[in-house]
């Protein structure tokens, strides 16, 4: 058991759905190996109808592809898509908020506001928009203005490529790496790596580094930033962590995902006097919010918020019986989790039309309803 986890309340819960019939991650770990050697080594293909195909290297059958494809090739294909799959997640969870920060910007919005309205005008100041005259409104749409651009597809680098050093853009010149525009390199990756366009593994890499730095560089940047002056900058706090969070004697809802903009609001609504006396009509002593993975991580930075577990945690949550409901953005959430809520009172709520769950319940969630 202690290789499974070092943590004794991960051992006990592991221990508690294997009496109970769970089907867990490490069981279908173990249902899944011994892996697939060429899988493992990225020579698989299936990017067109001429495959699939496995090749290998060592030969002296398979060696190539039917189109011609060799290992390298292969392989550093797999590695761009990988990478590009990667870089639009994170980069569009960026364009979430960066959405939310416009529609603030517009006054599309009043369920969500500035919280650090000195870091929006110096990330202002910092990309030379002129903040002098203008509202924290303003400040807020001329902002989403700038970082829209770098989703686009006519700019020669993002924005906060000025905050690296001179040194390191130079070497991003030199080998053609300077990130353009988020979406524009991941749809060239997508175009690279298809049949019959880049066959040099070594182009395929250096726009895979392309696509990182425009992920790095622009869409998770863009997303931390707007996060602590949506949300505010998180400062150093003391919280409880593990499964141990969990109480009796409350209605206990999980948040699990990747979006501030779910897990705030959610948040806010448990604090509400309407909705905690609601909790105790039913005999709950009050409702506690706990986090999962990331979504749990921004809640920890800045409210101080429990964190129930990590990524491997996220069903063994839901094993103690004691979770009366788990809400869900995207990202990091495991489609068995719908599975495992339903071997117990659990809910399992997805909020996002980007990341929907078959046998769940979906309440489609963004800024124009979030008080709802």
């Amino acid at each position: 058991m202690q290789d499974l986890s070092p943590w004794e309340d991960a051992q006990k819960m592991i221990a508690k759905a294997g009496r109970e019939g769970v089907n867990l991650v490490w069981d279908r770990l173990k249902d899944q190996t011994p892996h697939c050697t060429f899988c493992e080594q990225g020579l698989t293909c299936s990017k067109c109808v001429m495959g699939p195909c496995r090749i290998n290297p060592k030969g002296p059958k398979k060696m190539l592809g039917v189109c011609g494809a060799d290992g390298d090739l292969t392989v550093a294909r797999n590695f761009g898509r990988f990478v590009a799959a990667g870089a639009a997640a994170h980069s569009d969870h960026g364009r979430d908020l960066l959405e939310t920060l416009a529609a603030i910007g517009e006054g599309q919005t009043t369920d969500y506001g500035i919280r650090d309205e000195a870091k929006l005008e110096r990330i202002c100041k910092e990309l030379g928009i002129e903040t002098q005259g203008l509202t924290v409104r303003e400040q807020a749409k001329a902002l989403a203005n700038l970082f829209f651009e770098d989703y686009g597809c006519r700019s020669h680098n993002v924005a906060f490529s000025s905050r690296a050093p001179q040194k390191r853009k130079d070497v991003w010149k030199r080998f053609g790496c300077t990130p353009r525009g988020i979406d524009r390199d991941c749809v060239e990756m997508l175009h690279r790596t298809h049949m019959g366009v880049d066959c040099d593994p070594v182009s395929i890499c250096l726009h895979a580094s392309r696509v990182a730095l425009a992920d790095g560089w622009g869409g998770s940047m863009i997303a931390t930033e707007i996060s602590d002056i949506i949300f505010g900058t998180p400062k150093p706090v003391k919280s409880l962590v593990n499964l141990g969070v969990l109480k009796e004697d409350q209605v206990n809802i999980l948040v699990h995902g990747h979006s501030p903009i779910v897990s705030e609001m959610i948040l806010a609504a448990a604090r509400e006097p309407e909705i905690l006396a609601k909790a105790k009509e039913v005999g709950a002593q009050g409702i506690n919010i706990a986090g999962l993975c990331c979504t749990g991580n921004e809640l920890l930075m800045r409210q101080g918020v429990p964190m129930a577990g990590n990524h491997l945690m996220t069903e063994l949550a839901i094993v103690t019986g004691a979770v009366e409901m788990v809400i869900v953005d995207y990202q990091c959430i495991m489609p068995s989790l719908v599975n495992v809520a339903n071997c117990y009172h659990t809910k399992f709520v997805s909020t996002s039309d980007k990341a929907k769950f078959p046998g769940g319940i979906h309440m489609e969630f963004n800024f124009k309803n979030a008080r709802e």
